[in-house]
């Protein structure tokens, strides 16, 4: 008979794979271009690259043959797909909770540069946001309800 060692509380085993207290969460409307979905999911992650000091990987990246590589978000990123209620639903759900967001707005697309999207974002209220993709940071209870009813983008 063999007996294992108890384990603390909080703590895990050498065979169970590491779960963050936060989560990142980005949606993105379904129905845009394949182009546009990367794109926007590039500029929402840059945004949350930005939620707090500690997102980043702690460290950069070097392969075997010495080539540095940049650090990347230090948890996985789940990307959902949405349509534009749900997408508005979400929105209202992570403003009302207080969690980190970033979005992007279709009126996003025409704009050449930060400030015109900037001021794009600006001109409109949160309510009558054209929104094309969200993305949030924040405790794993939190950003669950926020992608509540959302299907992984697939």
């Amino acid at each position: 008979m063999t007996t294992s060692t108890p384990v603390p509380s909080g703590a895990r085993t050498a065979d169970e794979p590491f779960r963050f207290d936060t989560k990142i969460a980005v949606i993105v409307r379904e129905d845009l271009a394949v182009w546009q979905k990367l794109n926007v999911t590039a500029f929402l992650a840059s945004g949350i690259a930005h939620a707090h000091d500690d997102i980043m990987g702690t460290a950069r990246y070097e392969d075997a043959s010495g080539n540095d590589y940049l650090p990347l978000l230090r948890e996985p990123v789940l990307c959902f797909a949405a349509d534009a209620p749900a997408l508005t639903r979400s929105h209202a759900r992570a403003l009302s909770r207080g969690v980190p967001t970033a979005l992007y707005t279709a009126g996003m697309f025409a704009g050449g540069n930060d400030e015109e999207n900037r001021a794009a974002v600006r001109a409109i209220p949160a309510d009558a946001l054209d929104l094309v993709g969200l993305a949030v940071h924040g405790p794993r209870a939190a950003i669950d309800k926020v992608v509540r009813g959302l299907r992984l983008h697939g």
